[in-house]
């Protein structure tokens, strides 16, 4: 059976953002066109950043997927691992602040900035 690999950015136990990854069956449709199974939504935003834009660590205030459309973004943990994401890649973004804390940018969330020299065009779909 086919797979839509999903990128998730997440808080884990101890607080810090990390990206792991999980498969979704797509066993639904023909061999033409495998689907998965239709997930509900919660609206969408269309986003632009232009080039030289980089945000402060912040955490996702509600959990959305983000699909590149245009130019290329990248996402840096705490850790100062990252990863970069270009046209038609995707990931989960459920790296909420965990319930009772207060945000403390030495731990919590993850930064992004927009790479190279077209602006960013970015879609989020909230979950």
């Amino acid at each position: 059976m086919a797979v839509f690999t999903k990128v998730i950015l997440f808080t884990d136990t101890d607080g810090f953002a990390r990206f792991r990854e999980e498969q979704i069956p797509l066993g639904e449709g023909t061999p033409q066109a495998m689907l998965s199974e239709v997930f509900a939504s919660g609206g969408y935003q269309l986003r632009q950043s232009p080039v030289g834009f980089r945000s402060q660590f912040h955490c996702t205030v509600t959990p959305q997927w983000l699909f590149v459309l245009r130019g290329h973004m990248e996402i840096v943990l705490q850790d100062g691992s990252s990863r970069v994401f270009g046209p038609g890649d995707h990931f989960y973004s459920v790296d909420v602040l965990p319930e009772g804390a207060s945000f403390d940018a030495k731990v919590h969330g993850h930064w992004s900035r927009q790479l190279g020299s077209e602006p960013l065009v970015t879609l989020f779909v909230r979950a």
